[in-house]
């Protein structure tokens, strides 16, 4: 039986004869359904029709994409611990080609995914580099639509997940949203991967907070507090997100703050 991936939002589920009636993830307010309905794909599929492409983007960081675009179009980001590579984030699409690109590159030791909508075939993934383990903190249990004994779940606000990578719990688009830390990054000066926690924006000088970004909900200002209070004690000067290009790779951090106090002015507050 096939396990079969949403279009929309590229997250593979249990493996079942006929695809699922619906996707959790698209029919919630923070995602959406397609107004020609729910559709459905696979693994094979994917493999015919599409192919990834890994980039550099400073030393020990990597981007993973696949082209065309499939699903949000989010990519995937291979950070090289000195400990065991990590995957942050996933793609829907792995193939022979990809594990072998990756496998030059030191293989994965472990995967942590920022939240629902870029788990992708995560346990596929896993299952590609001999089964490595998968950190989901735990407010997401419910959502994992492929459950697999290589998904552990993690308590509490931190996480170390290998010697100098660091998971965070922040909330604000989901309870459980998390951001990797990765100090060694930016040549010590640190760099943090924030997926849609904070979303870069176009400019490469702010970042938004929203619960919704298709459905333009954004966060409340206790929320967005909340998530400057969890990094407040971390340092980084370059910020990844969860899209090709939209990254800062100066002062991040002072851009996270301003970028803040704008949102709080916007929503009409400060």
């Amino acid at each position: 039986m096939p396990n079969y991936i949403c279009d929309t939002c590229g997250s593979q589920f249990a493996a079942s004869e006929q695809p699922p009636a619906r996707c959790p993830i698209c029919d919630e307010e923070r995602q959406y359904v397609n107004p020609t309905g729910q559709t459905w794909t696979t693994l094979a599929a994917l493999q015919q029709q599409h192919h990834n492409v890994l980039h550099s983007l400073e030393p020990g960081l990597w981007q993973i994409t696949a082209e065309p675009k499939f699903g949000i179009g989010q990519r995937a980001l291979l950070v090289q611990a000195p400990s065991g590579n990590v995957l942050w984030d996933c793609i829907s699409l792995v193939d022979e080609a990809t594990v072998a690109a990756i496998q030059a590159l030191g293989g994965i030791s472990a995967l942590a995914m920022s939240h629902p909508h870029m788990f992708g075939s995560m346990v596929e993934w896993s299952h590609a580099f001999g089964h490595a383990p998968i950190y989901l903190q735990a407010e997401y249990r419910a959502w994992a639509q492929r459950p697999d004994p290589v998904i552990q779940f993690w308590e509490g606000d931190a996480c170390p997940l290998r010697e100098g990578v660091t998971l965070y719990r922040c909330g604000g688009h989901f309870d459980g949203s998390t951001v990797l830390h990765w100090p060694a990054g930016a040549t010590g000066r640190g760099v943090l991967l924030s997926s849609d926690t904070m979303f870069v924006a176009p400019d490469r000088r702010h970042v938004g907070f929203m619960r919704s970004y298709p459905n333009y909900i954004p966060l409340s200002a206790s929320k967005v507090d909340d998530i400057l209070a969890r990094i407040e004690p971390l340092a980084f000067d370059h910020i990844y997100g969860n899209f090709a290009t939209l990254e800062i790779v100066s002062d991040a951090k002072g851009a996270v703050q301003r970028s803040a106090v704008r949102h709080k002015r916007a929503i009409g507050l400060r």
